[in-house]
């Protein structure tokens, strides 16, 4: 491989990278709606019909996919410094602390509900925390997309 064949090739791997994250994002976007009947995210009401465990658990796993292919393929890099590009290094600085509160909150949801069996009892609050988390898919969606453009610049 030349030299001057690294840099289009690293570039080729990002934009490879990129797709696949925004495919998984797209996957738990699915499984959210599916899952709540709603047709966007940050629809979700505290109106939902009962949440079978099964379609939470798809959701969940889905999710936590999702975190950890970001974490570990875009932000881990710009984390460690591997990122020199100044326009990645602003959009970076503008929405990195903001897409880390989003993961608390996906985080702190899983462990909530990783155990979750369907009890009656636990369904309202799981609406309730669904509500909150479609706000936060589409805020970090949003987020998410400004740092991504940045990368392919």
């Amino acid at each position: 491989m030349t030299a001057a064949s690294q840099p289009q090739e690293r570039r080729r791997d990002l934009g490879e990278t990129i797709q696949a994250l925004r495919e998984q994002r797209q996957n738990t976007l699915s499984t959210f709606c599916s899952m709540t009947g709603v047709s966007n995210p940050d629809q979700a009401s505290r109106d939902l019909a009962d949440i079978p465990p099964a379609a939470l658990q798809e959701f969940l796993n889905n999710m936590v996919d999702y975190l950890a292919m970001g974490h570990f393929t875009i932000y881990q890099r710009i984390v460690d410094g591997k990122e020199r590009r100044s326009v990645v290094k602003d959009a970076a600085q503008r929405v990195y602390a903001s897409i880390g509160e989003t993961t608390d909150v996906m985080v702190e949801f899983n462990d909530k509900y990783e155990h979750f069996d369907g009890a009656e009892s636990d369904q309202q609050s799981l609406k309730e925390d669904l509500s909150r988390l479609g706000e936060m898919l589409a805020i970090r969606g949003d987020l998410e997309d400004q740092l991504l453009e940045a990368l392919l610049g």
